[in-house]
């Protein structure tokens, strides 16, 4: 099972709510060059084998809608959800799909931490970040392996 990690692109800073502030045009820009980088490493598996979950926030729903997939919406990873709600949204390391969540800071950076260090932390991850873990079992060990760790920045 892979876990993709996918903050939402740049949002505006001022609106009538938390959950209501919607991307700006650099973030829509941003949301569909990443989309399109998904899509294209994404290619060699059937989009049934994808699950995307997305916090309820208008950004993140905006950010998810950008790969064209069906998008579920789960008001456990809304703005300031732990890293145990969300680990639980994807249900890993057991579900039989991959999983592709989009959330906010700093519960992605937690979860992140989490899958690389195995203990709780936090790392910064970007406005339109993703980071991508793929689930490896080893020596009777399930582990993270961080496969890739892209910046909409980054993207040619």
């Amino acid at each position: 099972m892979d876990l993709i990690l996918w903050r939402h692109a740049e949002a505006e800073d001022i609106a009538s709510s938390d959950l209501a502030r919607r991307l700006t045009p650099r973030g829509e820009k941003q949301a569909v060059r990443m989309a399109a980088w998904l899509q294209s490493q994404m290619a060699e598996v059937s989009a049934i084998d994808w699950h995307v979950i997305a916090s309820p926030a208008v950004r993140a729903q905006q950010t998810a809608a950008a790969l064209g997939l069906a998008v579920e919406t789960m008001a456990s990873i809304a703005p300031d959800a732990t890293s145990e709600a969300m680990i639980r949204a994807a249900d890993w390391p057991n579900s039989k799909r991959s999983v592709i969540v989009v959330g906010h800071q700093p519960t992605l950076g937690m979860v992140a931490a989490s899958l690389i260090n195995g203990v709780e932390g936090y790392v910064s991850v970007k406005k339109g970040a993703v980071w991508w873990f793929r689930r490896r079992e080893g020596s009777g060990t399930l582990r993270a392996t961080l496969v890739a760790m892209v910046t909409p920045n980054t993207l040619p």
